[in-house]
């Protein structure tokens, strides 16, 4: 079970920061060697909820200049897990930058989860995989309610729960979930292979193919329509917040802070 995580982003829509957006304090935490709290940066809570489910090795895919990641989480220790870094190759999306993972994970079960994302509860990785150990899908996405459907990406279920249709930023939904984080094996991590790779083939030869991105969702719904079992855990529950815009950087900041420091 390997951990896979994109850090390639420029956060042009929160810029300017004094360091990489998954590196921004958002909340704190009891340190190890003191009884006072300690600045916890927004990675943090990815990485420990991937722990929790005793997820022990990720690869944290970087661009160019954000050297602050693994000089702040170094090999992991801080967490107890083995952490390695690698570099993104082209820059057209999410699926690009997963991509360059595929030597070293092509024959594992993946995790994915974005470091800019907040979420709860804290095991959500824990029902992702037993989710994806009981029903055996190729993959498993986690859904969360989503109170702002045009900045996400929205997911159709069929009568009996599994994933139909995926919905990428629609102006307007009906529907009620996002997805946030996914648990996949082995045959979609091929599949998005592939996809890039019919991808970068198009860019080359095509007349202004341009540098548009890729959308995650995108090889997850070619997943679905290429007969790959796709299946869900809903968080009724649960949050997830994305700290890429200055509004919600700033409500992430009050939701984790009031989690440790709530009102007297």
């Amino acid at each position: 079970m390997v951990g896979l995580i994109p850090a390639a982003g420029r956060a042009s829509r929160v810029a300017p920061l004094p360091c990489s957006k998954e590196l921004f304090p958002v909340g704190f935490h009891a340190s190890a060697s003191a009884a006072r709290l300690r600045p916890k940066v927004a990675a943090h809570y990815l990485l420990e909820k991937m722990r929790r489910a005793d997820i022990r090795q990720a690869y944290i895919v970087l661009r160019e200049g954000k050297w602050d990641i693994p000089a702040y989480f170094g090999d992991g220790q801080m967490l107890d897990m083995q952490l390695a870094y690698l570099m993104m190759g082209a820059p057209f999306g999410v699926p690009y930058t997963l991509d360059q993972a595929f030597p070293f994970v092509e024959r594992s079960r993946v995790a994915l989860g974005f470091p800019d994302m907040v979420l709860e509860p804290d095991d959500a990785f824990v029902q992702l995989l037993a989710r994806h150990e009981a029903c055996g899908a190729d993959l498993v996405l986690g859904l969360f309610p989503a109170l702002r459907p045009e900045k996400t990406d929205m997911v159709e279920l069929d009568e009996r729960g599994r994933v139909r249709t995926l919905v990428i930023k629609p102006e307007r939904s009906e529907l009620r979930y996002a997805w946030e984080i996914a648990v996949w094996t082995p045959a979609f991590t091929r599949l998005m292979h592939d996809f890039v790779a019919r991808d970068a083939r198009r860019r080359a030869v095509a007349s202004g193919a341009g540098t548009a991105e890729v959308q995650i969702s995108a090889v997850v719904q070619a997943a679905i329509d290429a007969g790959l079992a796709v299946e869900a855990v809903i968080f009724e529950n649960g949050r997830c917040l994305d700290i890429g815009t200055p509004e919600d950087l700033l409500r992430a900041v009050r939701w984790q802070v009031s989690e440790v420091l709530p009102e007297r």
